[in-house]
């Protein structure tokens, strides 16, 4: 029999050697958290694993300053035709303000993941939070009508800051979180960058009416973008008081098993090769891509569908978008709880992939219905899924690259996203232009379908959740050697 009890002195540095023949396992419970640790006469070293409260202080801090630069992302797309009138531009330049949050991210991830592997959390959401607090005081000096060229410069720098931001709710779930729960962290993480779209859709339309007015329009931009400043600075303050690099103990035996390996066995650019050479990985940043890139393109151009069938309707226009990202929220949550239960994640992503496909079509063909409440009805399906997928992609990604790092799995998805996202902006826009939203948004849909196509055909190699499976039956098997070989009890071996 093995003891779980205290593991003080469990190395007998205090009382003399104990004369143990084989494994000993050791336990300790402290505060809300549960220690484990594993001694091995063929390998001394303590392996252990702890959970802290502090973990979601770190996650939710870091969806704090997520939230506030996916604000910035739509806050001019979503009143686009005002910010048209105010700097005097065409639509399609107010389109790229969206858009160079998509066009940044693409030459800027490799190096930016890079650093997250190197330097880790802590300097990457330095940077983030300090980039993204630089852009929104940029922006309140722009509030002129020839001064389009400096709040395009402020977007530039909230939309490099997103680079730091993209890639790390995988990241934190794993280095904080416990194998149980790192899909909800997860999403959680994702939650607030969903939450931040969703006030961009709402409060621009309510902050900024459409006046005719040029005085009386930049009063009110100021305002909105005097209160994102506010909001930066003061998460900026509290990421530098609060946010910490990781747990002093792995919340994991898989994130344990991380820390294990030394640095001289651990390559970047090996790791990419090796992540391009995983075929199931590959279709996934495809297929990701396409779904992600079609949100992205929906998004960017909400306004514009929705003034083409309901003008004079910007408020409404924004609470579309409210709605579809606040149900994309509910869907991250389920999902996230869903997964931390059943482990289905071929079944579940493919499942919410097709659902996604099957919002787009009626969400295209009930939008020049003439009635709002059905506009609404729709978007919120079609937020459930499309949105729901964000985490999914994701934690699905790291089971299948296990043990590769989460920042880079995470930031080559993110990567095609943006490229489609880019792609499918200017096609739809174009399409609207010369024939209508209904055939913008089927043009979506054949992606979409065949995104669904090409995730039926990932293969499901949780490698992540092997591993996690093998370390528990290794546990197990000690102990049960332990019991058989009829070894003392661990106090009473000291006595």
């Amino acid at each position: 029999m093995c003891d779980c009890d205290n593991s003080e002195d469990v190395k007998g540095e205090k009382n003399g050697p104990v004369p143990v023949e084989s494994n000993i396992s050791t336990s300790e419970h402290v505060g809300d958290h549960i220690e484990c640790k594993e001694i091995s006469s063929e390998n001394p070293q303590v392996r252990s694993t702890r959970l802290y409260k502090r973990r979601w202080a770190i996650v939710f801090l870091f969806s704090s300053y997520s939230l506030c630069n996916a604000f910035q992302w739509i806050q001019y797309g979503i009143i686009n035709n005002i910010f048209m009138h105010f700097y005097s531009v065409s639509s399609f330049a107010i389109d790229w303000m969206s858009m160079i949050y998509m066009l940044t991210y693409i030459p800027f991830i490799f190096p930016v993941t890079w650093l997250l592997d190197k330097k880790g959390l802590r300097v990457v959401a330095l940077v983030a939070s300090s980039i993204n607090c630089l852009g929104t005081w940029i922006k309140v000096a722009s509030v002129r009508p020839h001064l389009f060229w400096v709040t395009m410069l402020g977007q530039f720098a909230c939309s490099f800051a997103q680079v730091f931001i993209l890639g790390m709710p995988s990241r934190i779930a794993s280095v904080w979180f416990g194998s149980g729960e790192v899909s909800t962290a997860c999403s959680i993480g994702v939650f607030g960058n969903q939450l931040g779209i969703a006030i961009g859709f709402l409060v621009p339309p309510i902050l900024v009416p459409n006046v005719e007015d040029l005085d009386e329009l930049a009063y009110h931009i100021s305002i909105m973008f005097y209160i994102t400043a506010g909001v930066a600075t003061l998460i900026f303050i509290l990421v530098i008081i609060v946010f910490q690099e990781k747990p002093d103990v792995p919340p994991s035996q898989a994130q344990a098993a991380m820390r294990n390996m030394s640095p001289q066995e651990y390559s970047y650019l090996a790791s990419i090769r090796r992540l391009v050479c995983n075929k199931p990985f590959v279709l996934l940043i495809i297929t990701y891509g396409l779904n992600v890139g079609c949100f992205y393109a929906v998004s960017t151009l909400l306004n514009r569908m929705i003034i083409d069938h309901y003008p004079g309707e910007e408020v409404n226009a924004g609470r579309i978008g409210l709605i579809i990202v606040i149900a994309g929220m509910v869907g991250s949550l389920i999902c996230g709880i869903w997964l931390d239960k059943t482990k289905t994640y071929k079944q579940t992503t493919l499942a919410v992939y097709l659902l996604t496909f099957v919002g787009m079509l009626v969400y295209a063909f009930t939008l020049n219905l003439g009635h709002l409440w059905i506009v609404f009805i729709t978007a919120a399906a079609l937020g459930f899924f499309m949105t729901g997928y964000l985490p999914l992609g994701f934690e699905f990604a790291v089971e299948l690259t296990y043990p590769e790092s989460e920042g880079t799995s995470s930031g080559l998805l993110n990567c095609s996203a943006q490229v489609f996202g880019i792609i499918f902006t200017i096609c739809q826009g174009k399409i609207i232009d010369y024939y209508g939203t209904l055939a913008g948004n089927i043009f979506l849909c054949v992606f979409l379908f065949l995104g669904t196509l090409m995730t039926a055909f990932i293969k499901a190699d949780l490698r992540r959740q092997k591993a996690n499976q093998l370390a528990v039956r290794e546990a197990a098997a000690k102990d049960s050697g332990c019991q058989d070989g009829g070894l003392l009890p661990l106090k009473e071996a000291k006595v």
